[in-house]
Order: C-alpha cells, then sequence, then structure tokens
C-alpha cells in the first residue's frame, strides 16, 4: 500500500482528496523519462571531469568554467536526477521531512551554480574575443575567483531556507522538493521573488548582454575584413548559430520552470494539473545533458580527448576543423571595431 504524504498542504499540485496525482503506471513513466536524462548526464559530465584530471592540455583557465559546470551538472544529476527516478518509480517521496529540505537544497544549489556557471563562460568569452578592458590577459586567477563566485552566489541564496526565509516543498506529482513556489506567505513570496531576480533573471540577462557584444564584435571585424574571401563572415555565422543554440536551449531548460513559479506567486489559486506543474521541473534537470553537449563536445578541444574515452580508446573520424566558439578562442586583436 503506498504511503500517503508524509506532511499536509506539501504542493498545490496534489489530488485535494488525498489521491495520488498519477496513476501507477504514470509514475512508471516519469521514471523511465528521468532515467533517460539522468543516466547520459551521469555518464556525459563524469567524463568531462575524467578527461580533464587525465589530460594536461586541457587544465587552462578557460576551461576551468566548463569543467566546473561538468560537476555542477553532474551533482544534479547524481541528487535530483537518481532520487527523482526512484521516487518516481516508487510512486511517492519516501525520504521524510528532513530528506525533502536535504534534497530541495542539494539540487537547487547545484543547479543553480550550473546556471551561474553559464553565465559566466558567456562572460569569459566575451571578454577574450571583444577585450573590452583592453590588454588584459585572462589567467588563471580569474577563472578560480569566477568560480568561486558562482558557489558562493548559489550558496548565498539556497541557504535562506533552511534558516526560515522561504522554504523546501514538495514540487511538481510530488516525488521531488525545491524551493516552495505556493506559498501565501508574505514572507516566502518575497524569498521566491528574490531568488528569481538574483538567480534567474540576472543570469539570463547577462548571458544576452555578453553575447550580444560578442555578436557585435564580429559583425564589426566581419565587414571591416570582407577582403579574406569571406572566411571571418563564414566564422561569424558559426559563431551566431552556436550562440543562438546556446540561449534557445537555456530558454527551453529554465523558461517554463521560472514562468511556472511566477504565475503560482502571482495566483496561488490556479487549477494546475500535475503533469503540468512537472514537465517544467524535468524540463530544467534536462540541462545537465544538453549542456555538456553544447558547450564541451562540441569543443574540438574536448571532444578529441572525449570520444575516445567515451568509445573505450577508439579513435573515430573526426573532422579537424576549428570552431571560433571553443574555448580557445583567440582574441580579435587585428581589427578593432569603431
Amino acid at each position: 500500500m503506498q504511503p500517503s504524504v508524509f506532511y499536509p498542504n506539501a504542493s498545490s499540485y496534489l489530488d485535494p482528496h488525498g489521491e495520488p496525482p498519477l496513476s501507477r503506471v504514470g509514475f512508471i513513466i516519469l521514471s523511465i523519462i528521468m532515467a533517460l536524462f539522468t543516466g547520459p548526464a551521469i555518464i556525459l559530465n563524469a567524463t568531462v571531469i575524467i578527461v580533464s584530471l587525465m589530460h594536461k592540455q586541457l587544465r587552462q583557465p578557460l576551461n576551468y568554467a566548463l569543467v566546473n559546470m561538468a560537476v555542477a551538472d553532474l551533482g544534479t544529476a547524481m541528487t535530483g536526477g537518481v532520487l527523482s527516478v526512484v521516487n518516481n518509480a516508487q510512486g511517492y517521496f519516501s525520504l521524510g521531512r528532513t530528506g525533502c529540505v536535504m534534497e530541495g537544497f542539494a539540487v537547487s544549489l547545484f543547479g543553480i551554480t550550473s546556471l551561474c556557471t553559464v553565465a559566466l563562460i558567456a562572460v569569459e568569452r566575451m571578454f577574450v574575443v571583444c577585450k573590452p578592458l583592453g590588454q588584459m590577459t585572462f589567467q588563471k586567477k580569474h577563472a578560480i575567483g569566477g568560480i568561486v563566485l558562482s558557489w558562493l552566489w548559489s550558496l548565498t541564496w539556497n541557504l535562506p531556507p533552511l534558516f526560515g526565509w522561504g522554504r523546501y516543498e514538495l514540487e511538481g506529482v510530488g516525488t521531488s522538493c525545491a524551493p516552495d513556489w505556493h506559498s501565501r506567505d508574505p514572507h516566502t513570496v518575497s524569498y521566491i521573488l528574490a531568488y528569481f531576480a538574483v538567480c534567474f533573471a540576472a543570469p539570463f540577462a547577462i548571458i544576452v548582454a555578453s553575447y550580444s557584444k560578442l555578436m557585435w564584435t564580429l559583425h564589426q571585424v566581419s565587414r571591416m575584413a570582407c577582403v579574406e574571401g569571406g572566411a571571418v563572415a563564414k566564422g561569424e555565422m558559426k559563431v551566431a548559430s552556436m550562440v543562438v543554440l546556446m540561449v534557445l536551449t537555456f530558454m527551453i531548460s529554465w523558461m517554463p520552470y521560472a514562468s511556472l513559479a511566477m504565475l503560482v506567486v502571482y495566483d496561488p489559486d490556479v487549477k494546475i494539473h500535475p503533469l503540468v506543474g512537472t514537465v517544467p521541473v524535468y524540463l530544467a534537470k534536462s540541462s545537465t545533458v544538453y549542456n555538456p553537449i553544447i558547450y564541451i563536445y562540441l569543443n574540438n578541444q574536448f571532444r578529441k580527448y572525449a570520444v575516445p574515452f567515451l568509445l573505450c580508446g577508439k579513435e573515430p573520424l573526426l573532422e579537424d576543423e576549428e570552431s571560433e566558439m571553443v574555448t580557445t578562442t583567440e582574441p580579435l586583436n587585428k581589427v578593432t571595431p569603431s
């Protein structure tokens, strides 16, 4: 017999009559879907970390943020992903109130750190290519400083629920925990609004601003270097495609979750089907799979070592073309845009 929810009013998505929000088959399907995301996420992100430790060539300042993102995404997959698979397979959250708080805190800490690292990568690429501070060289201390800041920022905004400002509660169909989006308590609502502003809106604004500056610089260089037979323009298009892909996957992963949270905060009485409340949660967690593919496995430098590692030493035929968006991007110092 399935245990009842371990504390009342845990989530506005739960059936008010105490009935399971989904059928047994529905929970099993969700468990399988989450497993399909979690398994590859663990393998891909662990591979990035391992090959970075194995090969000195990858331990460069501009790669530190990529490895940091892999660490954060691996943490998200190992906590939120694995627990979601197990809890959905059981059909309920089985870890009790303390387990809910611990899971909510861990997943939020890793998730926001990863999100902030995406913004950090955007800033790093903008600084290396556009050089807004002149000829300042991007060094190890800058990379480490950015990584420390991403963890401290996430920790700062995920600790308050442990001390009374906000709280961690069940979400979606009641098999995972996160910051409580549905409470009407003004104290909790104020935390959610602040959390949304500094942990989603701010990183998103930084990403858009940094890549916009980068694209504008490349566009100016392309116009002024047209004598090179279109090589710069071709590179600009490749960079533009990569940037669009990055921004789109960021929005697909995080925008539904943030939008749902703001909707529930704005109208706590809104009726939301359990599946509708769960899909944004899974989309956000799916970023642990997209991130290593987009930021790392499309990077020739990492792919050179990661793919053979995944294939147990086999060397596939890889194209040897250079990408202007790899982390070893050279600054545009030949042509200075006006």
